[in-house]
């Protein structure tokens, strides 16, 4: 969309990445009422920082919803009775199936019975969706979850 099309109209018309631009946002008062109190909550110096981290989390959410093919980066958490038979054996087989997208993973015991591991992953959204949902069938895992982060290079 050229300059003389856009419907959002930026103080700065400035193109680039680190530019940052001002623009105006009409919302009901009560709205926002409730976001600064949310701002408050959290320690925001400003709504703008405000409304860019809920910006970049959306961006985030739509890129693992929407871009299956694309990389993405983040952590597999599961929790697991370790005295499970053949658990920690089948973690360990599909860990090593997936060697590619798997840049390291620590191991942490949560008490005599239970372990948590977290699995730091990066590669194509897809391959890490696949990932999650193997390990979380396996008998005698608890909790699994991934938690979905980005590379950067696009928010």
């Amino acid at each position: 969309m050229n300059k003389k099309n856009r419907k959002i109209k930026n103080i700065d018309e400035n193109e680039g990445a680190g530019i940052l631009k001002r623009f105006g946002v009409s919302i009901e008062s009560n709205l926002l009422d409730e976001f600064d109190s949310y701002i408050e909550k959290r320690g925001y110096k400003n709504r703008s920082e405000a409304l860019r981290d809920l910006i970049r989390r959306e961006l985030v959410s739509s890129q693992w919803s929407e871009r299956a093919d694309e990389e993405g980066a983040g952590a597999i958490i599961i929790v697991y009775d370790h005295h499970q038979k053949e658990l920690v054996n089948n973690i360990t087989n599909i860990q090593h199936d997936y060697h590619d997208v798997i840049i390291s993973s620590q191991h942490v015991h949560l008490d005599y019975d239970m372990c948590l591991e977290v699995i730091v992953v990066k590669g194509k959204i897809a391959t890490l969706f696949e990932l999650e949902a193997k390990l979380k069938v396996i008998k005698g895992v608890k909790h699994a979850l991934l938690a979905k982060s980005t590379l950067g290079d696009k928010i």
